[in-house]
């Protein structure tokens, strides 16, 4: 049964409480199949693939690269950011008040003050064996805390690729997620979760979120506007 039709707040807070914090405390990841359901879910992918017709996502950018590297050779994806507000994102501003709760719930037992996010990035990989080589979303301390990414890919199966593999700091082992239809996968946005999208052969729809800690988000930008001066003196 999705979650849903039938989350309480009292509901919302036992799977914060019960799955999602003592996983990010222990393992540093967790992901939930159902989140939404079939309809709601549907919904979702309907208005991102409206979305992707229209034209509104672009090649994602790179914060630098060396010279004579190519953007595709390190991610091929094309993304949009939205707020929900927009028309026709109603379905999308749904699912960031429900992930919203969600981390307004764990924040109380986790280390920082968690208070804010990103828009939302509407992600497509084209199938055309684009994906996105090993990164970290946060190493130099942005404020980004909580990675959250929902995925849109019904009958996803092995044959399309597209799995995000994540590289636990200081372990053996390897984690492989796929982006299965109605699956929430949250992680640590720092150094503990390196990750990579494998190729993807088939088109690969996903919504990602990042909840800042805010005390680290506000020094980032004391920094961004301390080096701004410091270049436009110079």
């Amino acid at each position: 049964m999705p979650f849903i039709e039938h989350l309480s707040d009292q509901d919302l807070e036992r799977l914060a409480l019960d799955r999602v914090v003592p996983a990010l405390l222990s393992q540093g990841f967790y992901h939930l199949d159902g989140l939404l359901g079939e309809l709601a879910g549907g919904a979702v992918r309907d208005q991102v693939e409206e979305l992707h017709r229209a034209g509104a996502l672009q090649d994602g950018r790179l914060a630098s690269t060396a010279p004579g590297i190519h953007r595709s050779s390190i991610r091929g994806d094309k993304i949009t950011w939205v707020s929900g507000s927009e028309r026709g994102c109603e379905a999308v501003s749904f699912l960031l008040g429900l992930l919203d709760r969600l981390i307004s719930v764990c924040a109380g037992r986790l280390a920082g003050k968690i208070r804010e996010r990103s828009k939302a990035m509407v992600a497509c990989y084209p199938g055309n064996g684009a994906g996105y080589v090993k990164h970290v979303d946060n190493p130099n301390g942005d404020g980004r805390c909580i990675t959250c990414i929902y995925y849109l890919n019904k009958n996803w199966n092995h044959t399309h690729g597209g799995v995000l593999r994540i590289f636990p700091e200081g372990k053996s082992y390897v984690v492989d997620v796929q982006p299965l239809f109605d699956r929430l996968l949250l992680f640590w946005s720092d150094r503990r979760n390196p990750h990579e999208v494998q190729p993807s052969y088939s088109t690969r729809y996903a919504i990602t979120v990042w909840y800042f800690n805010c005390e680290e988000r506000a020094e980032a930008k004391r920094r961004f506007r301390k080096q701004t001066a410091s270049s436009s003196s110079s």
